[in-house]
């Protein structure tokens, strides 16, 4: 009796010692940060302005690894296989962790049950945006437009079943006008083809559009959050514009694959939230039209819950449904 007590508490002792170990050690090699979009879109954006000063902190290089393709999905899944010891993470946002497995009928992954809710780092607004070619100046001068020539005009978003697209989808069911969709594999090539008027109009995220917009490359015409943003003041919300209760942001965290442990998952917290609260990160944000936004695990979780259920209802009324 007396030996089987003696095994149990040093059993316990080891495994005390090995996540002591693994909080006080880590990191110890650089740490992967997958970015499931390709670069110059707004998850790369703000991906590489926190990854650089987290590398500060942790002491280790911090190295963005842009893996995308399929509305995120695919580098997703490929951070929730890599292994839990917190040198692999990713930013997961708004369309990889709530829009994607409601969308595609064959995700590999479960935004809830597969990673470790780390702590969100900033939001955006989603910005629409038209060609300067389009002779709209407003969103009712838009719809106008897009009324009078159903299915002529064209809009790009960042790939199927992105934000990008339900956010347009959104507008196109509100306004009951008709502009086609046609995707692109991420937010940065679709901003390239609204600048060369391949297509007329982009719903696109701040921080991707927004050089672009203060440039006059293209017509900024509203914003999708329910307040408007202190990058372009002059710029009403849709809601303001004719349709109230339209809204629609990208949120930007970090995630761990499951199992990590729990003080590696601590320290990045609290690292993290430090980086994403300093003003010096705030102004850089605020540069970028994004805002810094934090949360605990538990609060990151709750509203994966809450989105899941939102855009859930809007898929499925779009008829949306992706293999």
């Amino acid at each position: 009796m007396f030996m089987k007590m003696r095994m149990l508490v040093l059993g316990l002792c080891v495994g005390c010692s090995s996540l002591w170990a693994a909080g006080v050690s880590y990191p110890n090699k650089p740490i992967r940060l997958i970015v499931a979009f390709p670069p110059g879109g707004s998850t790369d954006i703000i991906a590489r302005l926190v990854a650089q000063r987290l590398g500060e902190q942790l002491g280790q290089q911090v190295i963005v690894d842009n893996r995308g393709g399929a509305g995120g999905t695919l580098g997703t899944e490929i951070a929730a296989r890599a292994a839990p010891d917190g040198h692999t993470l990713t930013m997961g946002t708004t369309s990889t962790h709530v829009i994607a497995p409601a969308a595609y009928t064959t995700v590999k992954y479960d935004p809830l049950k597969d990673f470790e809710p780390i702590t969100l780092v900033a939001s955006t607004p989603y910005l629409l945006v038209v060609h300067p070619g389009v002779k709209a100046s407003s969103v009712k001068e838009f719809v106008a437009v897009a009324k009078s020539q159903p299915g002529k005009l064209n809009y790009a978003s960042a790939g199927t079943g992105s934000t990008t697209h339900l956010a347009m989808e959104m507008l196109n069911a509100a306004a009951g006008m008709n502009v086609v969709h046609v995707p692109y594999g991420g937010n940065g090539p679709a901003g390239t083809a609204v600048l060369g008027g391949q297509v007329q109009a982009l719903f696109g995220s701040m921080p991707a559009v927004l050089p672009h917009a203060q440039a006059a490359r293209v017509r900024p015409l509203a914003v999708g959050t329910d307040k408007r943003s202190p990058a372009l003041p002059n710029v009403p919300t849709v809601a303001e514009s004719g349709y109230p209760g339209f809204e629609v942001s990208l949120w930007l965290g970090f995630f761990a694959p499951k199992g990590t442990a729990k003080p590696i998952l601590a320290r990045l917290e609290k690292e993290l939230t430090a980086i994403a609260n300093s003003p010096e990160m705030g102004a850089l944000f605020e540069k970028n039209g994004a805002s810094p936004l934090t949360t605990t695990p538990t609060e990151l979780t709750q509203l994966m819950g809450r989105e899941l259920q939102k855009y859930g209802k809007v898929i499925k009324a779009a008829g949306i449904q992706l293999k």
